[in-house]
């Protein structure tokens, strides 16, 4: 069974868009969930970073990577596993 992973974003993120165009690279998949979009969601960020909006935030299992590395992203998918 795959880790779930979920990055939160926006569409003007230009390092949301490379993230995910590296994770589509090495084969990690994830959902995409638009902050903007989404109150609910905004608000889990805003908790998760301390009141900041920061994209890309990515939830991987429990876990909150806040402007992750791709390499953060793969080696919490391997730890969640």
């Amino acid at each position: 069974m795959s880790t779930a992973v979920t990055i939160y974003s926006t569409t003007w993120c230009g390092h949301c868009r490379r993230l995910k165009r590296q994770l589509d690279d090495i084969g990690v998949p994830y959902s995409e969930v638009d902050i903007e979009d989404s109150v609910e969601s905004a608000r889990r960020i805003e908790a998760a970073t301390g009141g900041y909006r920061t994209v890309p935030t990515v939830e991987v299992g429990e876990r909150m990577l806040i402007n992750p590395s791709v390499i953060e992203v793969r080696d919490a998918v391997g730890a969640a596993s």
